[in-house]
């Protein structure tokens, strides 16, 4: 017993620490992804695109930086600190090239929670005359960042504990509906706290449950304190942003570079507010004193982590969640992989070490990250080059935007929260693949707009549990078939084919988030040997895939598919589904991106016995109604339909030499 405790110790330990038998070199390229993607960098083909990049981001975390950091309740110029330390961070540990990590929504609201509860706008008349060393900020300023940075430290720790623990690969209980709706409703919080500000009204801080229907309440009750001038600059900043953003978007093939039009409108708005007055003629607020340069570092206040305990755990959680889907769509999207620990390791230690130079929590960003999509950036190196422009602003720029309207600022964020927001378009495609799916995403929003992100995750991961445990009693355990006639149906039709190799899958369990993973790993190493493979087979191989209770490295099918199959004889994978009792969207996902790879790399992909809800799930979900027929009644039928196909080409070979 003592020895098994050693050993298991030893396999933990082994996931930080260097293990022996290993080199440094090895090692560090594990834990520092930097080393991998840096030496192979092409400066001729990537840098171009990535300064361009790099330049467009710096404005988005600019601005955004300015902004989560007062949806933080901190000065903003701590916003700027979080857009460039936990970037650079990032880019050293983190795996996903295109993910962009800085201020975000998410931690922000979380953080917000724990400094207005510690540190309360009542307590600023006592200490608002008195002026720190720091920056010539208040004591009352630098206590409330106080409070953020501990939330920042705490919840990195916990993340990297996370990644000692081997937990970060716990993720797939964090579904995708569960994080489009976590995200979406999250969004739909920052929009309502950012109200008060594109409608210029004075309003006090509003927290606890069911805030957001406090604040449209108090909205509608102080309806006559709007002011006119705020509301129309705002839906003219909304209107210029969203049309040339549209524009941009739309005509990006053939314009080499995009208007940084969120660039554009800050110093337009700047400057029309300088010249007018309007903080003095109509009373607008605008965003203030922005001291240069960057304070020595100092460790965040350990006196109060234990009352910052809530929302350190809400940041690491809700934080990593948000950021693990992006860099695994990135991921999925640029064709590498993303290791789930790894990136743990990387978002704490991108949370730990900017707590020390006055950085608000922080976590990969949604419309960052697809704006470095969309202008073609290639690595990290894009964040780099921001950091250089954010640096720039930190030391020269930042005193400028003293005149910048709020209200104009708050339309930036609001504009570049609609790739968060759009999401609400998956509840049509959650509705036409999976209902239940559709339910958790329904009641994850909900719980997320009305008691916080981390508790909407929180109910989305135990409610998509709970229906996958009340799914399973209900399921087919057992599937009657005469196994010898499919057989001899299969060797007679496909006789005189020697050339021919067909691998039956059979499915025979629900195929859900708890197993999506496992079982598109083990399809695709099958679909991977089967291209690889050079030697002809001339008989049908038939396996057994229990992809839940079962690896498919423990059965026969891996030694089958192992069994070489030549470049040039057409190699094909039948699933057969009728021992799939259940699905949800992650499973249809898992079956469309196969039948996808596969095809990618010539493999034919067909399924027989699918229900007709999974026929129509994976044809919406896919899209897929434009493609060859691939789902069959029967493996016979699926067999006949390949075998038809070969001919087909066989005649088609022989008209063509026929004709030279």
């Amino acid at each position: 017993m003592t020895g098994a405790k050693r050993k298991k110790k030893s396999v933990l330990w082994s996931q930080v620490k260097a293990p022996r038998g290993e080199g440094v070199k090895q090692w560090c390229r594990r834990r520092l992804p930097i080393l991998e993607w840096a030496l192979h960098y092409n400066p001729k083909e990537n840098l171009l695109p990535d300064t361009v990049s790099g330049i467009m981001l710096a404005v988005q975390q600019v601005t955004q930086g300015l902004a989560f950091a007062i949806l933080s309740s901190v000065h903003p110029v701590f916003g700027l600190y979080g857009s460039l330390f936990p970037a650079i961070i990032y880019a050293i540990f983190g795996m996903g090239r295109h993910v962009v990590t800085g201020t975000c929504a998410l931690t922000s609201l979380i953080s917000a929670n724990a400094v207005e509860r510690l540190v309360p706008p009542s307590s600023q008349n006592l200490t608002e005359q008195s002026n720190t060393s720091i920056l010539g900020l208040t004591d009352f300023e630098m206590e409330r960042i106080g409070i953020a940075t501990s939330v920042s430290f705490l919840g990195g720790v916990i993340q990297v504990a996370m990644f000692a623990l081997q937990l970060g690969s716990a993720t797939f209980l964090f579904t995708e509906p569960v994080i489009s709706a976590m995200t979406t409703g999250a969004a739909t919080n920052v929009v309502t706290s950012q109200v008060k500000y594109l409608l210029g009204m004075k309003m006090p801080y509003i927290t606890g449950s069911f805030r957001l229907f406090y604040i449209y309440t108090y909205v509608f009750e102080n309806i006559k304190s709007v002011r006119l001038e705020a509301l129309l600059l705002s839906l003219l900043s909304i209107v210029v942003l969203v049309t040339v953003k549209e524009l941009n978007e739309q005509f990006k093939r053939r314009i080499k570079a995009v208007l940084p039009v969120d660039l554009v409108l800050v110093i337009a708005a700047s400057f029309a507010c300088y010249y007018i007055d309007m903080e003095n003629t109509y009373g607008l607020d605008v965003l203030g004193h922005i001291p240069k340069g960057i304070p020595s570092p100092r460790a965040p206040p350990m006196n109060v982590l234990s009352a910052v305990v809530t929302e350190a755990f809400g940041v690491a959680l809700v934080g990593y969640a948000a950021s693990l889907a992006l860099a695994q769509e990135s991921a999925r999207k640029f064709k590498y992989s993303v290791d789930d620990n790894q990136e743990c390791l990387a978002h704490g230690l991108s949370n730990v070490i900017p707590s020390f130079f006055f950085c608000i929590p922080n976590a990969a960003v949604m419309g960052r990250t697809i704006g470095l999509y969309s202008t073609g950036a290639k690595t990290q190196v894009a964040c780099l080059i921001s950091c250089i422009f954010v640096l720039t602003v930190i030391y020269a720029v930042g005193p400028l935007l003293y005149w910048l309207p709020m209200c104009v600022l708050a339309s930036i964020i609001v504009v570049g929260l609609k790739g968060m927001l759009i999401q609400f378009r998956d509840l049509k495609k959650y509705w036409n693949v999976d209902k239940i799916d559709w339910g958790i995403w329904v009641s994850t929003y909900v719980f997320t707009i009305c008691f916080g992100a981390n508790v909407g995750l929180l109910f989305g991961v135990v409610g998509t549990i709970a229906m996958v445990i009340g799914r399973f009693p209900r399921a087919k355990t057992l599937n009657i078939k005469n196994m010898k006639e499919m057989e001899f149906e299969v060797k007679t039709e496909i006789d005189g084919e020697a050339q021919q190799r067909v691998k039956i899958i059979s499915v025979n369990n629900p195929l859900v988030f708890l197993n999506a993973k496992k079982f598109r790993a083990d399809l695709m190493d099958i679909i991977q040997k089967e291209q690889a493979s050079n030697q002809p087979l001339d008989e049908t191989s038939k396996c057994e895939q229990n992809s839940l209770l079962n690896s498919l490295s423990n059965g026969n099918c891996i030694e089958e598919a192992a069994q070489p199959c030549s470049e040039e004889r057409n190699c094909s994978l039948i699933l057969d589904c009728s021992g799939l009792a259940f699905f949800d969207s992650a499973g249809v996902s898992v079956l469309v991106e196969a039948y996808r790879d596969g095809k990618s790399r010539s493999v034919d992909v067909s399924l027989a016995h699918c229900t007709a809800s999974l026929v129509k799930a994976m044809k919406y979900f896919g899209n897929l109604d434009s493609e060859k027929p691939i789902f069959f009644n029967s493996v016979s039928a699926a067999i006949s339909d390949i075998h038809a196909n070969k001919m087909r080409q066989n005649l088609s070979k022989l008209s063509e030499q026929s004709e030279v």
